[in-house]
């Protein structure tokens, strides 16, 4: 066997050992992942990196609104028993 030879089974070799590296990193990851997800603490890790949500005017006032309805519907209930 040459030497290009002998060079390219040890490249498709180290190739092999290198994509069984990335997938064992990708099923650690994944397991991580899934342990992170639900509980509180690393929850509020998550939505940190993720930046906060901000509401505009329009959608507060709806959402007032639609509480406030809420409570006049409770009130007229209440009333009528």
């Amino acid at each position: 066997m040459t030497n290009i030879a002998k060079a390219i089974d040890r490249l498709r070799e180290e190739r092999r050992d290198a994509q069984n590296q990335v997938q064992k990193l990708g099923e650690a990851i994944s397991v991580l992942e899934k342990l992170t997800r639900g509980t509180g603490a690393t929850t509020l890790a998550g939505a940190s990196q993720r930046g906060r949500r901000v509401l505009s005017a329009a959608g507060r006032r709806r959402i007032s609104l639609a509480q406030k309805a809420r409570w006049a519907k409770i009130r007229q209930t209440k009333k009528a028993a």
